[in-house]
C-alpha cells in the first residue's frame, strides 16, 4: 500500500467530515423559506410597508411577461409598484412588460424606465439597479423597501408577503432567496442542482445569517433590501464595478444590519439552459471573479475540488486496503451530503454517482473563467464584457 495514497486518502476523509460537520449544515435543504416568518397571520401589522419591485431587463421578452404577471398576482396587502429598467433591449421587452400589466388590469403599478448608456466603471445589472432606486428616491414618499428581482423570476402569489413579514420580524437589511432554478433538459438536472450545492457549500447560508460572523451573500434574483439602510451604506454607487452584485450587496448590507438568505421552492427561474454550453458561459462569467482574479486562488480551487470529488473515487477504485476504504468512506460522505439538494429538485438519488464527473466539469468551467479573463473576454453578458473589478475595489 502506498503511503501516499494512504495520505491522500486520509486527508479527503478530513475533508468531508469538516464539510458535513464544520460548514454550517450548508447540505441542508428540509426546511425551505417557511422557516423565514413562521408566524400566525394575527401577527401581521396593521399598516404594510411600502414595497417597489425594480427590474433591470436587457432583452428579456420571453420572459418578463410571466415575470410582471406574478409579481402583479402577489396579496401584499401594502402598496406595491413595479419599475421595469429597461436596459437598451433591442426585441420589445418593454412592450412585454406593459402587455402582461394591461392584461392583469394594472397598467397603473407598473412603470418602464428607458436605461441610459452604460457610465465607465459600472457593470450593466448594478447600472440598470441604480436607475430604478433614483426613480423610488424620487417619489414624494418613497418605498421603504425594495424587491430587486431579475427579469425571469416567476413568483408565487404568497411570497412578497412572507419576505415582508420575514424582514420586519427579524430586523432584516436584506432578506433574500435563492430561486429554484430550471432543471428540464438533460444538461440541467446534470450540472445545476450542484451549481446550487457548491454555492452553499461556498457560502453557508446559516453562516451568512449569523450576525457575529463575516460571511456574507445573497442571491440576486430576488433580494430584498431596506432602503435606508441601503442609502446608508453609500448606495449601489459602493459596488458599481462588481462582476458578483449579490455578493457585493450582502457583504455592502451585513456591515449596516442583519441579513437573511434561504431557498425557496416558492419562486421558480423561467431561464433556460438547454445544453451544457449555456451552463458553461453562465459559470464562466463569474468564477474567476469569485476567485478575486487570483492564480493561486485559482490553484487551490482546482486541488480542493479534486481532492474533495476526484480523489475518492479513484482511490476507491485503484488502491486497496486502508487508502481503499478511507476513498470509499469519503465518496459516500459526500453523495450522501449531495442527496438532500437532489430530493429538493425532485430527481433520482442516482445522479449523486455523477458527482465527481460534475465536480470535474465544474473545474474545467472555472479554469475556462480565468482563461477568458486573461484574453479580455471576461464577464461577457448580453453583448457586453463586464471584466469587473477585484472584491475588494467593488465595495470601495
Amino acid at each position: 500500500m502506498s503511503a501516499v495514497a494512504l495520505a491522500i486518502a486520509t486527508a479527503t476523509v478530513v475533508v468531508s467530515l469538516y464539510l458535513i460537520l464544520g460548514r454550517g449544515g450548508f447540505w441542508r435543504t428540509s426546511a425551505h423559506d417557511a422557516v423565514l416568518a413562521p408566524g400566525e397571520r394575527s401577527e401581521i401589522p396593521i399598516e404594510w410597508p411600502r414595497v417597489m419591485a425594480i427590474v433591470p431587463a436587457r432583452d428579456e421578452a420571453a420572459v418578463v411577461g410571466e415575470t410582471v404577471g406574478s409579481l402583479l398576482r402577489q396579496t401584499y396587502s401594502g402598496r406595491f409598484t413595479i419599475t421595469i429598467v429597461d436596459d437598451q433591449s433591442t426585441d420589445g421587452t418593454a412592450d412585454v412588460a406593459r402587455c402582461a400589466a394591461a392584461a392583469a388590469g394594472a397598467a397603473d403599478r407598473l412603470t418602464v424606465l428607458r436605461g441610459s448608456d452604460l457610465p465607465p466603471g459600472w457593470t450593466g445589472k448594478l447600472w440598470a439597479m441604480r436607475q430604478g432606486i433614483a426613480q423610488a428616491e424620487g417619489q414624494l414618499e418613497p418605498p421603504e423597501f425594495i424587491l430587486f428581482t431579475d427579469a425571469d423570476i416567476a413568483y408565487a402569489p404568497g411570497v412578497l408577503e412572507r419576505l415582508v413579514r420575514g424582514a420586519l420580524t427579524r430586523g432584516t437589511v436584506l432578506t433574500s432567496l435563492m430561486v429554484k432554478l430550471r432543471c428540464d433538459s438533460s444538461a440541467e438536472g446534470l450540472l445545476i442542482p450542484a451549481f446550487i450545492f457548491f454555492f452553499r457549500k461556498l457560502y453557508p447560508f446559516a453562516w451568512v445569517n449569523d450576525p457575529t460572523r463575516s460571511t456574507a451573500a445573497a442571491a440576486g434574483g430576488c433580494m430584498l433590501v431596506r432602503r435606508q439602510a441601503l442609502k446608508a451604506a453609500g448606495g449601489l454607487d459602493a459596488i458599481r464595478g462588481a462582476l458578483i452584485d449579490d455578493w457585493a450587496l450582502g457583504a455592502l448590507l451585513k456591515r449596516q444590519g442583519p441579513i437573511w438568505l434561504w431557498l425557496t421552492a416558492d419562486a421558480r427561474s423561467l431561464r433556460a439552459y438547454p445544453a451544457m454550453g449555456d451552463i458553461r458561459r453562465m459559470v464562466a462569467r463569474s468564477a474567476y471573479a469569485e476567485l478575486r482574479y487570483s492564480p493561486a486562488r485559482l490553484a487551490g480551487a482546482v486541488l480542493g475540488m479534486a481532492l474533495t470529488y476526484l480523489a475518492p473515487p479513484l482511490l476507491t477504485v485503484l488502491s486497496e486496503g486502508s487508502a481503499q476504504a478511507l476513498g470509499a468512506a469519503a465518496w459516500l460522505v459526500m453523495m450522501g451530503a449531495y442527496l438532500p439538494t437532489l430530493r429538493f429538485y425532485g430527481l433520482s438519488p442516482l445522479w449523486a454517482l455523477a458527482l465527481p464527473a460534475i465536480a470535474a466539469i465544474y473545474m474545467v468551467f472555472t479554469i475556462d473563467s480565468a482563461v477568458q479573463h486573461w484574453q479580455g473576454r471576461g464577464g461577457a453578458w448580453k453583448g457586453r464584457l463586464q471584466r469587473g473589478v477585484s472584491r475588494s475595489a467593488a465595495q470601495g
